[in-house]
Parts: structure tokens; C-alpha cells; sequence
């Protein structure tokens, strides 16, 4: 039987679903929207489908719109069941929505909701209508999620402060049980936290709720910990989550990095669902450079297609593009090439052919916003972020141009994957590199400097970092940058997770993989020495006690499960165990000096496919369900079978 599916205009579902997400976050009490402006999805939609039918077939239209189908010249009602007879009929089906965006489902056996239907929004061509695997019953709105649930119970209780403290296993994105009397329940209060300080404090924690008087149900919001004052009650944690399978598995003989991969893991999953979120507890909003460095971390986890998509198409909303993404100009930049980085793992042109233009009109909002110089610079309105940092950011900065150097070599590699001339976009990218270096390279420093017009010649690792990771410093410039900029303490040192990514990743690429390891130790090692069971939005080893989980001057104002944090997961599977695409194939090169021992599954391409490695200090054994794969083993290049394992003894 064909697969049948809710659908609607592609990109609706998401930017609807972002629109909630947007306006979710709830802190101490009141509601705080985002503060970017909210993409619409389209109120009025038409689906069209052309049949030849070989026989008599009848069907049902579901929708929550108001509309009519029109099969031939005849109109009908949703829900109402129609006949066609044999032979050639056009079917549109018209729908409008106020409340939430327009779809329809069609159940029939030859005229049924499946990928053949287009939609048209009454201002552009016929498109392929939107569906997901998410949305195929027709008693389901799409408008509505459902989310998978699994029960927790408190694993500790402690009487404190004339109340009892519950602590769950690990941080949860939950609704909170409670059972009780209902006479307690009108005047009880639950304190949330990722920590137990948090929860204890009844002023500063960001989520106390007053249960629902007849469900006994807290909202859904992130937690660790809950504090409720009084004599203890019947609690329980009802986790909802949207079930993407793990694809992958990690064990190697230490035990710190089995931790380290163990708890990115599950920091991530938090923080994947619907889309790619900063973090559980605070925003829980749409961050283009949050989801930027997700898309890494879930081509070696989970290797989903659709969540990445549903981000992408998310963050960029309709055209015309009026302001950066989430305001930020980098964030721009970021998205598109977060769009090349997709398209480079799961080669969907059919996706890249539909956000080709919005890549396009990015651009073209880009461009309006260079100066005299062809400079990217920020108009008012815009923010320029890069980092937590001491930043030189007056006039033009440097880490943008690098950023907009690299955007203008992905359109033009995206643009010919589409049969199209990437000449011009080529152009500029070489143009703008050439200008880069005439205006921001400082021979004297043997560096980049984030700003030529300040005249304080600052150098930051956030500039050089992009400027070797996009490759717009050479070979020469390179090697210079990782003399005085990297391995120079002078520079001040990286402090977020954030920039963590782009400073290993170009050290890892370089060939330094003992100071990524010992990195990863340090880092992500002294998180968990803190009691994290889930990764932080930001760690100063210097910072003790209760302070240790503030920011932005805010009490308890750090999220301590943040997607940026995952990163280990990228830099252990696509450099140490060694795995990267290669063509149509991939290539794995381990590094097995670094483990005594492995046990490593990691997916590559689309559908089930994975390799998986085992090695026992003797032997490696490598076995793919994927033809096309490679193993490098010292300066041997291996053919991988597929089905087979493939044993070698390493030299």
C-alpha cells in the first residue's frame, strides 16, 4: 500500500512549529517571545493532483480547514466521501486556516495523500506539497505534535528547607506528576532546576508551577531537580521527547571519554526534537549558529535528514528577507553554510532545488549590506556576535568577512550541484579573499586583526580560528596563525563550548589530536568533575559554589544542557575513529594509537546504513552495510566489502 501523509505547503509545518517553540519560553512567572520577527505561514493553500484511473476509485479528504475538494467539475465537502469514475480527473483540494496552517488528508486506495501532490499558495508556481513521517493517520493535526513519553521516579528525596527536594537520574525536558489531595494541590508550589541550588531557590529558579487542580500536571519545562514545600507527595517526571533513534555507539578502553560521549549524547537528544534548540531550560529557541554546529554533531549520532531540514527551513522563513536570522549577522551566514554542510551529507537536490532562492535572497541581503570596500558591515539593528568575547568589532570585523568569504565558495559549489553557474559567486569569493588579506592581515603580528579601521591592531582566536577553518589564510599565513594566535597565551583563551568547536576542529585538522584529547579531558572532563550530567552552555574552571551556574548576570541564568556543548561527539567519530565522506562513498581512518581499545558503530549516508569497528589492540575489524567505503590503515588503502567483515593487523 502507498505510504499516505498528512500534507500542506512545504515550509508551513516549520515555521509554524517555530512560532511555538518561539513563544514558549517561560521564565520566573512570565512569558518572554522571542525578539525577532515571527515568520507566517500561509492561510490559504490549494493542492492539485492529476489521476488516470484505471477503475472506479473512491475517497475521503481530512482537514481542520475550511474549503472543498473539486474532483472534475464537482465541488465537496471534507469528510464527505467521493466517487470517480474510470478515466483521466483533476482533484484540487482548497483550504484556509486562520488558526494554524492549512493541510489536508486524502485515504483512498488510488487517490490517497501521498509525495505526488503539489500545493500552490496563490503567488508562486506548484511546488511538491510538505509532508513528514511524523503525520500519517488521518484522526492526527500536524498543528499538534505528539511526542513520545517515558515515566521517571525521583531517585533520591531529601526533607529541607520545610519541604522535600526530589532528584532525578539525569536533566529531563518533562511534565511534572503530582499526586496528592486536591485541597494541597491549589496551594502548592513545584520549584524546577537543572541544579539543586536552583530548585531550593524559591525566588531565582526559572519555573515554580501550581499544578492543574484536576490533572495534578506541572507544564512541560527542563529539570533535575524539584522542590515542593510541605510533607512529601507522589512525584513523577513524564519525559516527552520525539523519538529519533540513535545510530551510534562508542566504547573505547577510557572510561573519561566514554563518559564524555555518553553525556554529549544526551545532551544533544535534549536538545533535538521538532528542530535543532539552543538549550532545554532558558530560550529553547532557534539559534542559526547553535544549529549550524548541530548538523556535525547529528551526522555522526543520529544522522536524521528531516530534523535538519525542518531547522533550516525554520530559521530562514519566507522571502523577502527583512533582517539578519535570530538578528545576528553571522547567524545569516551560518544558515547558508549550514545549508551546504546538508546537502553535502544527504545530497537531496530536491530539497536544495526549493531553498535555492532563499539561499539566493540571502545573498542579495548580504550584499546590500557591503561597504565602499565590499565589506559585510552591520546597519542599525544588527547584531555582531561570533563569541562571548573581547571583540574588536568597530567598522568592518574580520571574523565576518571569513564567514562571507565562505558563504560566496558554497553557493557557488551548491549553485553547480543544480547544473547552474557558480562562476560569479566564485569570483567574489576570490575577490573578497584577496581583500581580506590586503586589509586585515598584519605581517608584523603574523595574524589577522579583527578590526583595520580601530587601529588597535587586536587579535583575537575567533578571527584566525574562521580565517584557517574556511580557508581564506594560505598555507603560509596558516602555520604563522598557529605560532601566534593559537599556541600564543597571550591571545586570551576560548571560554565557551560555542567556539570550543571551531578551535578543535581546526586544530584537529591540523594534524594536533593530543591537544584536542587533552582538550576534551579538561573541558568536557572538568564539566563532569562538577556533577554535570549534561553538558554546560559555558565552563570557567575557575568559577566555584552556586556562581558557577550564572550568566548574562543573571542568577541560574547559564543552561547547563546546551546543544553547542555536544561537540565531542563530532570531533571523536571524525577524527579519531576517522570517518569523512569521500564522493559517493565515505573513508574511515582510525586513529588507533589513541585506544587501547574500540567498539565503534557510526552511521554513514542515508537509511540504515553504518560501519562499525572493532579493535582489540591486535586486530581491527571493520564491518559496512554501504558499498563505496574506504579504510586507510597506515599508508594502505583497503576496499571495504559490503556484508563482509574485512579483518587486517595494523602495523
Amino acid at each position: 500500500m502507498t505510504d499516505r501523509y498528512w500534507l500542506w505547503y512545504p515550509g508551513d509545518l516549520e515555521l509554524y512549529h517555530r512560532m511555538e517553540q518561539d513563544f514558549s519560553r517561560v521564565e520566573r512567572g512570565y512569558g518572554w517571545p522571542a525578539f525577532w520577527k515571527s515568520e507566517g505561514f500561509r492561510n490559504r493553500v490549494v493542492f492539485r493532483r492529476r489521476y488516470a484511473l484505471e477503475q472506479e476509485t473512491e475517497f475521503t479528504v481530512y482537514s481542520r480547514a475550511v474549503g472543498h475538494v473539486l474532483a472534475g467539475d464537482k465541488k465537496y465537502p471534507f469528510g464527505q466521501r467521493i466517487v470517480c469514475p474510470k478515466g483521466e480527473v483533476s482533484i484540487s483540494i482548497h483550504a484556509a486556516r486562520i488558526d494554524a496552517f492549512p493541510c489536508v488528508y486524502v485515504e483512498g486506495d488510488a487517490v490517497c495523500s501521498d509525495q505526488g501532490w503539489t500545493a500552490e499558495d496563490y503567488a508562486r508556481p506548484p511546488v511538491p506539497a510538505g509532508w513528514s513521517r511524523y503525520f500519517t493517520r488521518p484522526d492526527q493535526d500536524p498543528a499538534r505534535w505528539e511526542y513520545s513519553e517515558e515515566t521517571y521516579l525521583p531517585v533520591k528525596t531529601q526533607r529541607i528547607d520545610g519541604g522535600v527536594l526530589y532528584e532525578f537520574e539525569t536533566e529531563l525536558t518533562a511534565v511534572l506528576h503530582v499526586r496528592c489531595g486536591r485541597e494541597r494541590l491549589a496551594g502548592m508550589t513545584v520549584c524546577c532546576g537543572e541544579s539543586r541550588e536552583e530548585a531550593l531557590d524559591r525566588e531565582h529558579c526559572y519555573y515554580s508551577w501550581t499544578p492543574d487542580p484536576d490533572t495534578g500536571r506541572t507544564p512541560r519545562c527542563a529539570l533535575r531537580f524539584a522542590f515542593i514545600p510541605g510533607g512529601e507527595v507522589e512525584l513523577t517526571a513524564i519525559h516527552q521527547y520525539v523519538d529519533i533513534p540513535v545510530r551510534a555507539r562508542f566504547r573505547c578502553g577510557d572510561p573519561l571519554l566514554n563518559q564524555i560521549w555518553s553525556v554529549a549524547e544526551h545532551t544533544f537528544r535534549l536538545c533535538t526534537g521538532i528542530f535543532f534548540i539552543d538549550g532545554v531550560k532558558r530560550d529553547k529557541w532557534l539559534w542559526s549558529g547553535d544549529a549550524y554546529q548541530s548538523l556535525f554533531v547529528n551526522q555522526y549520532l543520529l544522522a536524521d535528514p528531516d530534523v535538519e531540514q525542518r531547522t533550516l527551513l525554520a530559521l530562514r522563513g519566507n522571502d523577502p528577507m527583512t533582517g539578519h536570522i535570530n538578528t545576528i549577522m553571522d547567524y545569516s551566514l551560518l544558515w547558508l553554510l549550514g545549508v551546504k554542510e546538508h546537502f553535502d551529507a544527504c545530497g537531496d537536490r530536491m530539497f536544495l532545488e526549493f531553498i535555492w532562492p532563499k539561499v539566493c535572497s540571502l545573498l542579495e541581503f548580504c550584499r546590500e549590506r557591503l561597504d565602499a570596500k565590499g565589506f559585510l558591515t552591520a546597519r542599525k539593528g544588527d547584531w555582531v556576535f561570533i563569541d562571548w568575547a573581547e571583540l574588536d568589532k568597530e567598522g568592518p570585523f574580520g571574523a565576518e568577512q571569513m564567514l562571507l568569504c565562505a558563504c560566496w565558495g558554497a553557493a557557488a559549489e551548491l549553485a553547480e550541484s543544480l547544473s547552474r553557474d557558480g562562476g560569479a559567486y566564485r569570483a567574489r569569493r576570490d575577490a573578497l579573499t584577496a581583500r581580506i588579506n590586503e586589509h586585515f592581515w598584519d605581517e608584523e603580528l603574523g595574524a589577522y586583526v579583527d578590526s583595520f579601521t580601530s587601529g588597535r591592531r587586536h587579535v583575537s582566536r575567533q578571527t584566525n580560528l574562521l580565517a584557517v577553518r574556511f580557508g581564506v589564510a594560505d598555507d603560509g599565513r596558516r602555520e604563522k596563525i598557529l605560532r601566534n594566535v593559537i599556541d600564543n597565551q597571550a591571545v586570551p583563551p576560548i571560554t565557551t563550548p560555542y567556539f570550543q568547536f571551531f578551535e578543535l576542529d581546526v586544530l584537529a585538522a591540523c594534524g594536533r589530536l593530543d591537544q584536542v584529547l587533552d582538550r576534551l579531558r579538561s573541558y568536557w572532563g572538568g564539566m563532569l568533575e562538577r556533577g554535570a550530567v549534561t553538558f554546560w552552555e559555558e565552563f570557567d574552571p575557575a568559577v566555584t559554589g552556586t556562581a558557577q551556574y550564572d550568566m548574562y548576570g543573571d542568577r541560574f541564568g547559564k543552561s547547563l544542557c546546551h546543544a553547542w556543548a555536544a561537540s565531542p561527539i563530532y570531533l571523536l567519530g571524525r577524527y579519531f575513529v576517522g570517518l569523512r565522506r569521500e564522493g559517493a562513498g565515505f573513508v574511515i581512518e582510525p586513529r588507533l594509537e589513541y585506544f587501547p581499545a574500540l567498539d565503534c558503530t557510526l552511521p554513514v549516508g542515508g537509511a540504515d546504513d553504518f560501519v562499525h569497528l572493532t579493535w582489540d589492540g591486535r586486530s581491527l575489524t571493520v564491518y559496512t552495510t554501504r558499498t563505496g567505503g574506504v579504510l586507510l590503515a597506515g599508508k594502505k588503502r583497503h576496499e571495504l566489502p559490503s556484508g563482509t567483515p574485512y579483518v587486517i593487523a595494523p602495523e
